[in-house]
């Protein structure tokens, strides 16, 4: 995001004036003194928002106008929204001179997506994209928002894949997952799944009805696997990897049911090259909430060729639609860029 002037004289009555290049120029006009209403765009709905989040925080937003880019593939689970909403939150907050938290940013983009975009996300992407910093992974804990970060091994390097299938979680069954999830979490009488062990799952989950155990058992399974993740991220422990990512999208695919065959085939076809056990060069999995988008392998760096050969020669020969496949690098969170 650019922002290109900002302060009580722009914008006339009082006005942040948007135009969205990646959107064929679309634009927007956010009167600031009235209540702000939702639009029937997307990229419209967070922007609104983060102003409406700000100010119901009891920050002045001053008059801005904006101009709105990025390279985050929408759609694919890369957290497009996310990253858009923090640094929107970011740039309006040093445009009028607000003072803000990397985790009073995370909050707003969260405000901005759940109240605004209709999507009932949780606070990890938004967190990911405020806190994040260069080369390391981050640890967070989602409800008291305390971060860290994890080193990644030097030997390791980041393999995105996109199946090319896209999908929109407003209009996906995401909302009804978490849903499910409150469903269950209620059963055990806890506050959240996070709460329950998997001791407790399975000498209390009887009574649940299956889907919603399922359900419970991906997120129980899921939280027990971050902190050997972390290790194994930490030491290159490429075969720990490999058993981690795979159990996880094991999970994702039967008990979450939030991945589609061809992402399925398209994990396959990485676990292909990386091969498994105690020869493993790396794991991947699928990304993001689901239904279409990316699988994200962390493998040893020697073995990014076979990977990218993998998903550009293998799978795309059978594939309805073409994936693509690069490295990546870890960047760090939202921040001031100066030419």
């Amino acid at each position: 995001m650019v922002a290109l002037e900002a302060g009580p004289e722009v914008g006339g009555e009082g006005f942040i004036e948007a135009v969205a290049i990646d959107f064929d120029q679309a634009r927007d006009k956010i009167p600031l003194h009235e209540p702000i209403q939702p639009s029937d765009a997307g990229w419209r709905n967070l922007l609104r928002g983060v102003v409406a989040a700000l100010q119901a925080r009891g920050h002045e937003v001053l008059p801005a106008r904006l101009a709105i880019a990025g390279d985050v593939t929408m759609g694919a689970g890369l957290s497009s929204s996310a990253s858009f909403a923090v640094v929107t939150a970011l740039s309006l907050a040093q445009l009028s001179r607000i003072s803000l938290t990397q985790q009073d940013l995370a909050l707003i983009a969260q405000h901005a997506e759940t109240s605004f975009l209709g999507t009932q996300c949780g606070i990890m992407d938004q967190m990911a994209s405020a806190a994040s910093q260069k080369d390391h992974g981050l640890l967070i804990d989602c409800r008291t928002l305390e971060h860290m970060p994890i080193p990644v091994s030097k030997e390791l390097s980041i393999v995105i894949a996109d199946s090319g299938l896209r999908r929109e979680l407003v209009n996906s069954p995401f909302n009804k997952r978490r849903q499910e999830c409150e469903q269950a979490a209620a059963h055990f009488g806890v506050r959240a799944l996070r709460d329950v062990t998997l001791e407790q799952l399975e000498a209390k989950g009887q009574g649940l009805d299956p889907a919603l155990f399922r359900r419970a058992r991906h997120v129980v399974s899921e939280i027990a696997r971050v902190e050997p993740a972390a290790v194994a991220l930490a030491q290159a422990d490429t075969a720990a990897l490999s058993s981690i990512l795979r159990a996880s999208h094991v999970a994702l695919r039967d008990d979450f049911e939030v991945t589609v065959p061809e992402l399925d085939r398209l994990v396959d076809t990485i676990y292909a090259a990386l091969g498994e056990g105690h020869d493993a060069l790396g794991g991947v999995r699928m990304t993001g909430g689901g239904f279409g988008g990316c699988a994200v392998a962390i493998v040893k760096t020697s073995a990014v060729q076979d990977v990218l050969d993998a998903v550009h020669r293998d799978f795309n020969a059978t594939a309805k639609v073409q994936a693509s496949a690069d490295t990546y690098t870890m960047a760090g969170g939202a921040r001031e860029v100066t030419p």
